[in-house]
């Protein structure tokens, strides 16, 4: 499909592993140019390496003001049309497991950086009277999961900022939507197996088993698919989706809304 994004240029946070670099491949795979943010340079120039001129490392870590003033100033000095907005989520534990330090930590790890970014994104979006903003959270969102207490709460906060802020914008050809994925084949979900196994007393293999016997398709999802998803939210074709939740997660989430 021709996503007519041949030379645009995006951004992507964690661009160099699972769901980043599956967005930032399939953006690139239709002609566009990639400023894709990492913490290491490791993986950045593999990705520099592997696409050309095609990826711009920036190596920063996206929560910090220092990351957030540079990507909001290379937003308008390449007039990108749009941002994936992704991060790793915090650690997984149980409600009674938490501390109100831990509470602290996921405010600033999952909710503050993304609503400094989109305030500073936002002139850049209303002076071209176009964008698309697209956060990746979680199928937590729908429904909760255990030893996800931190990761579910402060997602639903950035599920409330994105579809009021779509409301406040209308207009004005700025979309802003989320992806909320289930269990994927990347590495964050080896983090959660391990926990859930640690919790059973189980080993990891059969957790592991286990956690996907119970997902209705009976397999993890492919990461990369859910970047061609979310390179045609990103791109002019989503022109009439706006304020809206994408779950994928292999039919695991029962809510009907």
């Amino acid at each position: 499909m021709n996503l007519e994004i041949k030379n645009q240029t995006f951004i992507v946070c964690g661009a160099t592993s699972g769901f980043g670099q599956a967005t930032a491949t399939a953006l690139m795979n239709d002609g566009a140019r990639v400023i894709g943010i990492a913490r290491k340079q490791e993986g950045l120039d593999k990705m520099s390496h592997q696409n050309k001129r095609k990826f711009i490392a920036v190596k920063g870590d996206i929560t910090t003001p220092e990351t957030i003033n540079k990507t909001a100033a290379l937003a308008s000095e390449y007039k990108i049309s749009g941002i994936l907005i992704n991060a790793g989520g915090p650690p997984a534990k149980l409600f009674e497991e938490t501390r109100l330090s831990d509470w602290d930590d996921a405010y600033r790890n999952l909710l503050r950086w993304k609503v400094e970014l989109t305030q500073k994104l936002m002139p850049h979006f209303k002076s071209q009277n176009y964008g698309r903003i697209l956060y990746l959270e979680s199928s937590s969102v729908k429904q909760p999961y255990e030893n996800l207490v931190l990761s579910t709460s402060l997602r639903l906060a950035v599920v409330g900022m994105m579809k009021t802020v779509a409301q406040e914008i209308g207009g004005c050809n700025i979309n802003l939507n989320l992806i909320a994925p289930g269990s994927h084949n990347t590495p964050a979900i080896n983090r959660l197996i391990e926990k859930k196994s640690q919790t059973s007393g189980a080993d990891f293999e059969s957790t592991k088993t286990a956690f996907i016997d119970a997902i209705p398709a009976k397999k993890l999802g492919n990461p990369y698919y859910l970047g061609n998803l979310a390179a045609w939210l990103l791109s002019p074709m989503a022109e009439f989706v706006t304020g809206q939740v994408y779950t994928l997660d292999g039919g695991a989430v029962k809510s009907t809304l």
